[in-house]
């Protein structure tokens, strides 16, 4: 039996009435979990309780921060899948559960709206600064969602939203200290490079799509060359930025960085995710740098 739809309010995509079969709880449910983007939103949320746990905010008020940017990223994933369910469908992408059938668009739409209800007092909570901030991630994460993905300023929300955990979590201390300007840096500079490997396996795929987004403009070759630039830069003000001498923690991470960045992009051609991968590693390694030095430190 074919899969009959009706359009949402917003008129940009479809409502699915799943298949006979495809709708059972269980189904719905596993569908949801799927739609939310899961891994991006368990990776930036374990960032985000990391940061907060060696800010020194302690376990409470680090759980209060881990769930506000848990919820937030909830609603962005689920907010991606909804609106893209039409296009998805066209393009015959698998593993898009709003597009396949296995759960409605309305019902993604409607866990992205609980998701961003949730936030916004989650996030208040954490302090007026640090809650605005967070929330104006948020928004500009949807913004990309919405808008932005398809043009040339796909990047700008990337560099925002990355560059606002670490200020957030900062805003979050007692007494709401200014966030130092090297994990802001460092932060929107992870963000340039992670929406060009996030992006890059599926450039091909985008713009046939109509999608237009900073990468797509650039092609395959042009965003593997522009990718290990952010990373090493990224590294590079984590080790240099603040005071003091670099150490032997920061030489072996820019050394990591250059290997993981400069390995990722050319393995790309065997490996679909090894960009990612490569940055992946090169984030993994300036957190690990970022603890040592303080995210709160001078």
């Amino acid at each position: 039996m074919d899969a009959m739809e009706r359009v949402d309010p917003a008129g940009s995509v479809p409502v699915d009435v799943a298949p006979a079969g495809a709708g059972r709880r269980g189904g719905r449910v596993m569908g949801l979990a799927l739609a939310c983007h899961p891994g991006p939103v368990l990776a930036v949320t374990a960032l985000a309780c990391a940061l907060a746990l060696g800010s020194g905010l302690g376990g409470p008020r680090s759980t209060l921060v881990t769930a506000a940017v848990l919820t937030g990223q909830l609603s962005v994933g689920w907010c991606n899948d909804a609106y893209d369910a039409r296009r998805d469908a066209r393009a015959g992408r698998r593993g898009k559960p709003a597009s396949d059938g296995t759960v409605g668009a309305g019902a993604v739409w409607a866990a992205a709206t609980a998701a961003l209800a949730l936030c916004v007092p989650l996030s208040l909570a954490c302090g007026l600064l640090a809650g605005t901030v967070h929330l104006a991630a948020v928004a500009a994460a949807w913004l990309y969602n919405l808008r932005l993905k398809a043009t040339a300023l796909s990047w700008l929300p990337y560099v925002a939203g990355f560059g606002a955990l670490p200020a957030a979590v900062t805003l979050s201390l007692p007494g709401g200290p200014a966030p130092r300007w090297w994990t802001v840096a460092a932060g929107a500079l992870l963000g340039f490079a992670a929406h060009l490997a996030d992006t890059l396996p599926d450039i091909a795929a985008d713009r046939s799509a109509g999608i237009r987004g900073l990468p797509h403009r650039l092609g395959d070759t042009g965003t593997r060359l522009l990718l290990p630039l952010p990373l090493l830069g990224a590294t590079a003000v984590l080790a240099l930025g603040p005071p003091g001498p670099v150490g032997a923690g920061g030489a072996a991470a820019l050394a990591l960085a250059g290997a993981a960045a400069l390995a990722g992009p050319a393995l790309g051609r065997r490996w679909r995710k090894a960009a990612l991968a490569g940055a992946v590693a090169v984030a993994a390694a300036d957190l690990a740098l970022l603890l040592a030095r303080g995210v709160a430190a001078g």
